[in-house]
């Protein structure tokens, strides 16, 4: 149970086990929220958000792996920093409020994906905490893979080639979050690094698991004691996945020739499966920012085969394919880089704002 205690000029949020209240905070994306009201951020740009008043704002945050993990701030719409959260105790984390609006707004998302392990948000101290309101009708999923979910793009804090491989992940600086500022509808990140429709980076479904064996599991592993409710129910499904299925691996370890049936008839049969689980919602497909020449080539046409698949279907609005533009990546590891994903977004926001139908 959650007690709101008054201190002083504050509102504390602290948690029981006694009777359950209403949380005062909104959350979004793959989360999980636990019987004494704490919110475990998942999923990458799963995010817990809550208004306050006064300048005076802490929150509390637990990094529940062996190693560290990062989450974005954003206040009152302005983005104030990736904080790195060490594995631990919680510790209270201060925000910086400088402007004096009667109400302030601070949204917390995870910057960092479901393989990274759970961030605890255990509540803030502050001033006459409230629900935050999205505001808006409109619901957009993104799923993907490295791409979606922001590698390599932010080397602010630690450059690339440094640190462990996660440390240049910034979720909230990814093409969906970006967009979804831009155009104004709420989203999710379903996304997993190094995955494929059909196999991964560099594992060809022998070990490791593709996205249509745990997308609706909601740690996205193989773990299936836990599974990710249909509740959210989005207008847009958004799908970019085929730049590990086509990539060569390590160059080490044995990779067999891109197979383009085997592609095929999984995506068909994962796109069968987001129909089942969102009977309302229309799909659009991407090409990937990582992939040029033959294997774009390649990528299309596939693509184009699998829209087939669906052309004598009325139930569902036509399946669209959106292409981006050649691009050259300037993050790590030959992802996009923050501007890279402002570019991509941008490419994008004609295209979702029909697809949303936004004036």
């Amino acid at each position: 149970m959650m007690r709101i205690l008054v201190v002083g000029l504050f509102v504390l949020a602290s948690f029981g086990t006694s009777q359950k209240t209403e949380s005062p905070y909104t959350t979004t994306g793959r989360i999980e929220t636990t019987k004494d009201n704490k919110v475990l951020l998942i999923g990458s740009a799963s995010s817990v958000s809550f208004n306050f008043r006064g300048r005076n704002c802490s929150i509390s945050l637990q990094n529940a792996t062996a190693n560290h993990n990062y989450v974005s701030l954003e206040l009152d719409g302005d983005y104030i920093g990736r904080y790195r959260i060490e594995a631990g105790s919680a510790k209270d984390y201060n925000v910086p409020v400088s402007k004096n609006y009667k109400q302030h707004t601070l949204r917390i998302f995870k910057a960092t994906e479901a393989a990274n392990g759970v961030v605890v948000f255990n509540g803030a101290k502050a001033e006459n905490i409230t629900k935050f309101k999205i505001g808006t009708p409109k619901k957009v999923e993104f799923i993907g893979n490295s791409i979606t979910s922001g590698m390599g793009n932010d080397v602010l804090q630690v450059p690339c080639d440094k640190g462990e491989w996660f440390d240049q992940h910034n979720a909230y600086w990814a093409y969906g979050p970006i967009l979804s500022r831009s155009l104004k509808f709420d989203f999710l990140l379903s996304s997993v690094s190094g995955i494929g429709i059909y196999r991964n980076w560099n594992d060809e479904n022998q070990i490791e698991p593709i996205m249509p064996d745990v997308y609706e599991n909601l740690y996205l592993n193989k773990d299936t004691s836990k599974k990710f409710d249909a509740k959210y129910q989005p207008d847009l499904v958004s799908i970019g996945l085929g730049t590990n299925d086509l990539s060569d691996g390590d160059g080490r370890k044995p990779r067999l020739a891109f197979n383009e049936k085997k592609y095929v008839s999984n995506y068909v049969n994962f796109i069968k499966k987001i129909y089942k689980r969102y009977p309302k919602t229309r799909i659009v497909l991407l090409t990937s920012p990582m992939i040029s020449g033959k294997k774009n080539t390649v990528l299309v046409k596939c693509l184009k085969e699998v829209i087939s698949n669906f052309a004598s279907d009325k139930t569902h609005k036509p399946i669209e394919l959106f292409e981006f533009k050649p691009m050259t990546p300037q993050g790590c590891g030959n992802h996009p880089d923050i501007n890279d994903h402002r570019q991509m977004a941008e490419q994008l926001e004609p295209v979702f704002k029909r697809l949303l139908e936004l004036k």
